[in-house]
């Protein structure tokens, strides 16, 4: 069944600054029953691609010198192999890890506490906040038992402030009213979706259409984000031919799985900016930057004068995307933040427990990182817009976007679809597979789509870290 894009797609498409006229020729089709919760996940999944996939669009024709778009179709069924990709990926035969041990949900004294100890940091820190011995990864299980007895003597709102307070991640399960009644929810209730905006004056940017005709090419991407939602976003800049240039500090762990997945179509390096050939280094790939894009907690950059505000001044005519977990306000706007916690914190782990489940049974989840994966979308559709107005205007840009309102739009906002059973999906329809540097790879195919579109990205990932800090 092939139909309209809806009031949801539109919403989001008016906040990124696009024509309304333009939203309405996008198709939906493909699989049905996809993504199946209680709150309207496919319609949020579905309504994030095909703004990024309009924006990329959009884009492709104004590089041209204008004239029609190229025509585009968003598949739900290729949308919800995307949105689950971390999970879909295989390097030789090997399924990645999801959650951790101690990545779960806890009984304490009053209801139910969400914790994150993916990283060893974060493990340590909440193993390190509650007293309880830290033995190595291995130790886990009796670990967890240890933890489990601590969380039960504490109010979840205690534990909460505690974990945090020494760097762990920790949230209390809230219900959707508790949420709106918390200082960080009634903030995030009061600003939109999303915000962009140009920031400072920069000149007019003309990018001549491409040889190979991909949107994006010819555009030089710092991918300074972690984890899923910035990687997402700089990925699908990678697929529309941006060469993207992620940059880690060595210091700080990340996960090869989640790189397997999100590092499609990029380079990687690693530079501590402490050291003052590493600085150099960077300065010299921020000196021709076209983006950059952060994804660390809000002011963690700011001491490498790289806040939004900084970059703008340094770079006129740049594009900026800032992503957060909470936003950059209120209580919470310096704390760091996962998908699955603001699920819990914001009422949606409440709402998605199955229906008629037995009291002592946890809080339940949306069938993906919706929140990650649809925020990544928007980023990427935020940063194409920013490119094509530039086409008009010149100017620096800064997009701003926080996974908490994300949440907000996805209980509020989204629009759900009636009338649409759950069926069976076969995500084989939408995977690929090939050699890369690290072996034979699986990956779920791109879902924005679009005439002309690339089926598949350029390279696969390799090490992290184990590129050359340099633009191609």
């Amino acid at each position: 069944m092939i139909k309209r894009s809806s009031e949801t797609a539109a919403h989001a498409w008016q906040l990124l600054g696009g024509d309304p006229a333009l939203i309405a020729a996008v198709a939906c089709g493909g699989a049905e029953g996809v993504l199946p919760a209680r709150l309207p996940a496919r319609e949020l999944a579905r309504a994030t691609v095909t703004c990024a996939a309009l924006a990329a669009a959009e884009l492709q024709a104004a590089r041209r010198g204008g004239g029609a778009l190229p025509a585009v179709h968003v598949d739900d069924g290729a949308v919800a192999a995307a949105f689950t990709s971390e999970r879909l990926v295989r390097v030789e035969g090997r399924a990645p890890t999801t959650f951790a041990p101690l990545s779960r949900f806890w009984r304490t004294a009053d209801g139910w506490l969400r914790t994150h100890g993916n990283y060893a940091h974060h493990r340590e820190r909440l193993l390190a906040a509650l007293g309880v011995p830290d033995r190595g990864p291995a130790d886990d299980a009796a670990a967890a038992e240890r933890v489990a007895a601590e969380l039960a003597g504490r109010t979840a709102a205690e534990a909460e402030e505690l974990i945090d307070a020494a760097g762990g991640l920790a949230v209390a399960v809230r219900t959707p009213a508790q949420w709106a009644a918390h200082p960080q929810g009634a903030e995030v209730a009061r600003r939109p979706l999303l915000a962009v905006e140009r920031c400072a004056d920069g000149p007019l940017r003309r990018l001549l259409p491409a040889p190979d005709g991909l949107p994006a090419a010819g555009l030089r991407v710092l991918d300074l984000t972690r984890v899923l939602a910035g990687p997402v976003a700089t990925r699908t800049l990678a697929l529309l031919g941006a060469d993207v240039l992620r940059v880690d500090a060595p210091w700080l762990p990340e996960s090869q799985e989640l790189h397997d997945d999100t590092g499609l179509g990029k380079r990687s390096v690693c530079l501590d900016l402490a050291r003052p050939a590493d600085r150099a280094a960077f300065e010299d790939l921020l000196a021709t930057a076209d983006v950059v894009v952060t994804g660390y907690r809000p002011g963690a950059l700011d001491r490498h004068g790289l806040s939004p505000e900084a970059l703008a001044e340094r770079r006129p005519g740049l594009v900026v995307g800032q992503l957060s977990a909470w936003g950059t306000y209120g209580p919470w706007g310096t704390r760091r933040g996962f998908d699955s916690l603001v699920q819990a914190a914001c009422g949606i782990a409440v709402t998605e427990t199955a229906p008629g489940a037995d009291a002592d049974a946890p809080p339940g989840a949306l069938p993906a990182q919706a929140l990650d994966h649809g925020t990544g979308y928007l980023l990427a559709a935020a940063v194409l817009r920013a490119v094509t107005e530039q086409h008009a205007t010149g100017g620096t840009r800064l997009a701003r976007l926080a996974l908490a309102q994300t949440a907000a739009w996805l209980c509020h906002g989204v629009v759900a679809d009636e009338g649409e059973p759950e069926g069976d999906h076969d995500v084989a329809a939408h995977l690929t597979e090939g050699e890369g540097p690290l072996g034979r790879m699986r990956h779920a195919r791109p879902a924005v789509a679009f005439d002309g579109s690339p089926r598949d990205w350029g390279r696969r990932p390799g090490r992290l870290g184990a590129d050359t800090p340099v633009w191609l």
